[in-house]
């Protein structure tokens, strides 16, 4: 699913910076400060360890999408692994089961994704007023998924 010649500015890269900036993301998320962003959790599918991550969250033709917008990274194995996650804000927390989309489902939820969340622009090749069919063409390097109510 991935393209050799796919090249986009920056690749994910943890580090001692993402981490602090990933847990100051987390505590304004959790106290719902940050615009369509929630507190993801999800079971480590090796070890069992609860791992917590910021994300937004895409509402777009009535549904909610989940966006990994720098690629397979932990939390995308492990919501595979398990088909669910748990999204916080504020005090409401509440499971969901999910759904990855194909290449050209997750286009146009790209597409929307960046308009939401400029700073992760630089891990794309489609810019902000591509057509969608850019965004579909590097959907395989940014996984999508629906959320769906527990099953």
């Amino acid at each position: 699913m991935t393209d050799s010649s796919f090249r986009p500015e920056r690749t994910y890269r943890p580090s001692r910076w993402r981490h602090i900036e990933n847990v100051a993301m987390s505590t304004l998320t959790r106290a719902g400060l940050v615009p369509h962003s929630y507190l993801l959790t999800t079971r480590g599918r090796r070890t069992g360890k609860i791992r917590r991550n910021p994300v937004l969250i895409v509402d777009l033709h009535g549904k909610r999408w989940l966006v990994a917008p720098y690629g397979s990274v932990g939390w995308v194995h492990n919501a595979r692994a398990a088909r669910e996650v748990e999204l916080s804000r504020r005090r409401d927390t509440r499971r969901y089961s999910i759904r990855e989309l194909s290449a050209e489902e997750a286009g146009p939820v790209l597409q929307r994704y960046i308009e939401l969340a400029s700073a992760t622009l630089r891990y794309f090749e489609a810019r902000r007023n591509d057509p969608v069919e850019r965004f579909v063409a590097e959907a395989g390097h940014h996984p999508v998924f629906e959320l769906l109510p527990p099953t």
